[in-house]
């Protein structure tokens, strides 16, 4: 019995000693790539290397030490009890341990982690029984959070999906398990996540006991709107993001003609992407806008989606257009389903020039779109009426930073909640007419 219990130890010397080099040479890849100085928030935790643990002979693993994500691995057996959001690996008696993950890619934003349920993994000598078995591993994450915005779907869990089944699962054989999955999420996004792998996806409302031969738990996350393929074993690109959404999404019978009034398809398409009736970043002139971009040859259709719109709908429309309009905001992820060569203008209000090249500039060049801004000026934004054009609010928006961690949440509310844009019609038709250009030599190309 000695010797069986000296010969364990041995084998998990080994094992640490090889998974500890395994992490350091991932953990200095990543550590050189990824930018952590792109975030203007007033409130980051700090990051230190710690918590990078291996329990041995039960192959739990947990590595803490990125930025925006906890990612934990079990090699071996598990068992997921839904009602009490546990996982449970059988192991020795004397090897009793318990690791806690919030599988969700914010890390470092307290406010929102605070609200994401937190999982179990329990290393212990019994389990529950089994009542249904999976042939493939699972990757397991949380879709609470900032989830039922489109931007933060995408930004917090799509993309970060995508990043994640190409770095792990390449040959995508495993089970989604999500936590704190709306109902409605799993309806509307049903049609992309078939995308990712074969299996019926798994959420935490189930009663039944879940068998997997392994598991993964969290999202691995590049930055905002961010597929970087310096840290992709297959190099995966926007390109490669895109072509999956043209998988999901393209559905050729869908009737898509235009309304009566439209002069037809002669002219270029235009989605304005409107926010009337939104909280802030609204445009007020918008009929005079409308008015504007028709003089300029485009046919105009007011885009206004709600949480309900059908996917399938949204991309027929986008990506029959040659060109989307919008102010800042989550509408404009719609972006993602237009083609190569198409026309995405940004209009950008004063204080959110760091967030809409972020969350969308990287995202026009990355899909190859023809990618243009429009900056307003401080007599365009409805920030001067209430605070005055002396203002440090209106006149330096980096001014009022906290210095080396953004804006207090205070201060961005005001960019984003209460500024309103009347644009400027003299100036914003010399755009259009750029727009116009390039929407009709991309419309003739593509025939």
């Amino acid at each position: 019995m000695a010797i069986v219990f000296l010969l364990f130890l041995v084998l998990c010397f080994i094992i640490l000693t090889n998974f500890s080099f395994i992490w350091r040479s991932r953990n200095s890849i990543l550590s050189s790539n990824e930018n952590f100085a792109e975030m203007p928030r007033a409130k980051l935790r700090t990051i230190t290397r710690r918590d990078r643990q291996l329990h041995c002979g039960s192959q739990i693993s947990c590595d803490r030490t990125q930025l925006r994500y906890d990612l934990c691995s079990v090699n071996g057996s598990t068992v997921l009890d839904p009602t009490t959001s546990t996982f449970f690996v059988v192991g020795p008696a004397n090897l009793n341990s318990v690791e806690k993950i919030k599988p969700y890619p914010r890390k470092f934003e307290d406010f929102i982690m605070a609200q994401i349920k937190e999982l179990t993994i329990t290393l212990s000598p019994t389990s529950p029984p089994c009542q249904i078995q999976h042939s493939a591993p699972a990757l397991v994450f949380s879709v609470g959070g900032y989830t039922g915005n489109f931007f933060h779907d995408f930004n917090d869990g799509i993309i970060p999906l995508f990043i994640t089944v190409n770095t792990i699962f390449p040959d995508q054989d495993f089970v989604i398990v999500v936590s704190e999955a709306p109902d409605w999420w799993v309806t509307k996004y049903g049609d992309l996540l078939n995308t990712f792998t074969r299996h019926p996806i798994v959420t935490l409302k189930d009663t039944n006991t879940h068998c997997f031969p392994s598991a993964i738990f969290g999202l691995i996350s590049h930055g905002f709107m961010t597929i970087n393929q310096t840290l992709m074993p297959n190099h995966r690109t926007f390109l490669h993001f895109r072509a999956l959404l043209e998988k999901a999404y393209n559905q050729k019978g869908l009737n898509l003609n235009p309304p009566t009034s439209s002069p037809g398809w002669a002219r270029p398409r235009l989605l304005l992407a409107s926010r009337k009736g939104s909280t802030g970043r609204e445009i007020v002139n918008e009929n005079e806008v409308i008015k504007a971009m028709e003089e300029t040859g485009f046919e105009v259709i007011v885009f206004e989606p709600k949480y309900n719109t059908s996917l399938v709908e949204s991309y027929a429309l986008v990506n029959s257009s040659h060109a989307l309009v919008g102010v800042h905001g989550a509408a404009l992820t719609h972006s993602l389903f237009l083609r190569a060569g198409a026309v995405f203008l940004q209009v950008v209000p004063i204080g959110v020039e760091w967030a809409s090249e972020a969350f969308f500039g990287r995202v026009g060049r990355g899909l190859e779109l023809e990618y243009m801004e429009y900056r307003i000026g401080a007599e365009e934004s409805s920030l001067v009426e209430k605070y005055g054009s002396e203002s440090l609010l209106v006149k330096d928006p980096h001014g009022v930073q906290v210095q080396g961690k953004g804006w207090p949440g205070e201060i961005m509310d005001i960019y984003l909640k209460e500024q309103n844009v009347k644009l400027d019609l003299r100036r914003f038709r010399k755009f259009l007419k750029i727009a116009y250009s390039k929407a009709r030599r991309f419309m003739d190309r593509e025939g």
